[in-house]
């Protein structure tokens, strides 16, 4: 996969730009992954959390989480997947993030993160007209958010090495024909690299 190099004119200003971070909770960290591992991406994540509260940049963290069983979706589908019985901590986020200061925190009900939350509200109150999105997994919660966003005409920056899938084949494809359709494809050093201050930190 080819990952271009971000050039000075691509500086990532603080104040324009949010980082989301999908679904990194212990019900879901807590599984097999590729091609990174859960360990791989909630370090690079947190990295990406850490530089950009630094620079006073607005940071969205993201679970998904159900009251009771009931407002989960149930489709008929050819593929069942089996939810399993929760854990009683399986949506609280991972302790990497869970006493990150001045983030907002958004619960949603479903695999994207606009749908039924105000994080569209959130962002636009702000200015804000780019994200950065990481998270679990590449190919549904970070995926849907990002074709969710992209029909909001919001510009993206998707950290590849923060985000995973159930296998290899899921990631890649993802990375390879959707996301370069509808933003741009860093590593995260690259975006950390670039975020510059924010004029109101």
């Amino acid at each position: 996969m080819k990952n271009l190099t971000l050039t000075e004119s691509e500086v990532i200003k603080a104040e324009k730009t949010a980082l989301v971070v999908i679904d990194l909770q212990n019900g879901i960290v807590n599984s097999q992954r590729a091609p990174y591992t859960s360990a791989q991406v909630v370090q690079n994540a947190g990295r990406l959390v850490h530089a950009f509260t630094e620079k006073g940049a607005f940071v969205v963290l993201v679970r998904v989480s159900s009251v009771d069983g009931k407002d989960i979706l149930k489709p008929k589908t050819d593929l069942k997947i089996s939810m399993g019985k929760f854990e009683e901590d399986w949506d609280c986020l991972v302790p990497e993030l869970e006493s990150i200061s001045n983030a907002h925190f958004i619960t949603k009900r479903q695999w994207g993160a606009f749908y039924g939350t105000d994080l569209d509200l959130q962002l636009r109150r702000r200015g804000i007209d780019t994200i950065v999105l990481c998270g679990i997994s590449t190919g549904i919660g970070v995926d849907t958010t990002a074709r969710e966003a992209h029909q909001r005409g919001y510009n993206q920056i998707f950290v590849e090495d923060a985000m995973t899938a159930s296998t290899k084949e899921e990631h890649d494809y993802v990375c390879r024909y959707i996301f370069p359709r509808i933003g741009r494809i860093r590593t995260s050093e690259e975006v950390i690299g670039l975020i510059g201050e924010s004029s109101n930190a």
